[in-house]
């Protein structure tokens, strides 16, 4: 049994101490917004923020969540759609494909949170996060214009 707080809602799950955060989320809450991509903490595409960390899900024991934990996922992002990230994302047209882009736009949050006006090497330091697709140069063009739009907010 584990007592985990996701996007603010606190839940009580009954699994097993090795199962990892992502299949938890995925599977015992429901939340499908983060997906499974490599299953060794590489790609991203299973990112979310636990204490406002960005923390790669699919490599996390759920013993080593503890109860006071705050866990977000995309769907805790924004109800809305609303946080400037999203509004970047869809104004450039930034996923091709989209199966990355949860995690991607969970990184680019996390980097705007510590470095509200990130360089271009900012960027490509804090995003690692892999796109089969290759559109880093939208990422980069959407973490620039959320940043924009946030310290217009």
């Amino acid at each position: 049994m584990a007592k985990l707080n996701i996007n603010g809602k606190v839940r009580d799950v009954q699994v097993e101490a090795g199962t990892p955060l992502l299949w938890v989320i995925r599977e015992q809450a429901g939340l499908t917004g983060t997906k499974y991509g490599c299953g060794v903490a590489q790609c991203g595409a299973c990112s979310v923020h636990i204490n406002g960390e960005v923390r790669r899900s699919c490599s996390i024991p759920i013993s080593a969540i503890k109860p006071s934990d705050r866990i977000v996922t995309i769907e805790g992002l924004s109800a809305t759609s609303s946080h400037p990230v999203q509004k970047a994302w869809a104004a450039l047209d930034v996923p091709q494909c989209g199966y990355c882009q949860s995690g991607q736009i969970m990184a680019a949050a996390a980097l705007l949170k510590k470095n509200p006006k990130p360089s271009d090497a900012d960027i490509d330091a804090a995003m690692t996060n892999i796109c089969r697709c290759g559109t880093y140069q939208r990422v980069r063009a959407g973490v620039h214009m959320a940043a924009d739009m946030a310290k217009k907010a």
